[in-house]
């Protein structure tokens, strides 16, 4: 008997380019990428997702983006994940035991994004065409599949959810300004009240 199983798929958030003598390994987040980690981590926690096993790239821009999540399972940090093709990808997701029933992969792009396009067989067609697009960093992308872990394979699975870190930024309210043919409409009535009181003073009034 088939069961269901929850795949999380996420890029690790923005990393600073501030240190042009530090190692790609070595890159830290910028201070955009903590803020996007510190929304995702409220995401996770108004959503209840918590993934039994998260296996993660050693790269720090990886480390300090889950540092940041509320995550209770168990992380493994692999040194073969980083900067790893879809295809090794794939191959490190069927290794996963079949008593886990839900795993987050934190890696990088390209990877990620290939992987997502390559599972995502059913679901909302746009959905799908937005990550094949773009898969932004410290986007998370939610997937669905049934069977074994070893039956992961192209187009298995169904694409649930794309959370973009925009999507989670604060909103902040804008008052609208009023069209300009309304201002003008308003000057205009304004300055002919005064044209009016000018030309027609009230009787008794100051001159």
């Amino acid at each position: 008997m088939d069961v269901a199983r929850r795949l999380y798929l996420l890029r690790h958030a923005k990393s600073s380019w501030d240190g042009p003598d530090l190692d790609d390994h070595a890159r830290p987040l910028s201070p955009r990428g903590e803020r996007a980690a510190q929304d995702m981590a409220a995401h996770l926690q108004r959503e209840g997702i918590q993934p039994e096993l998260v296996l993660c790239s050693t790269a720090m821009r990886v480390r300090q983006t889950v540092e940041a999540l509320p995550l209770r399972g168990q992380v493994h940090y692999e040194d073969v994940l980083y900067g790893a093709s879809a295809a090794d990808l794939l191959s490190r997701l069927r290794e996963i035991p079949d008593a886990v029933g839900s795993a987050m992969l934190v890696g990088h792009n390209p990877g990620i994004q290939e992987l997502a396009v390559l599972f995502a067989g059913k679901g909302d067609p746009g959905l799908t065409g937005r990550v094949r697009v773009k898969l932004p960093t410290g986007a998370l992308v939610k997937l669905a599949f049934d069977g074994p872990w070893a039956s992961l394979a192209e187009g298995v699975a169904t694409l649930e959810a794309l959370v973009v870190p925009r999507d989670l930024e604060p909103r902040l309210f804008v008052p609208r300004c009023p069209p300009a043919r309304r201002v003008h409409q308003s000057a205009r009535l304004v300055r002919e009240n005064w044209l009016s009181t000018v030309n027609n003073p009230i009787p008794g009034g100051s001159p």
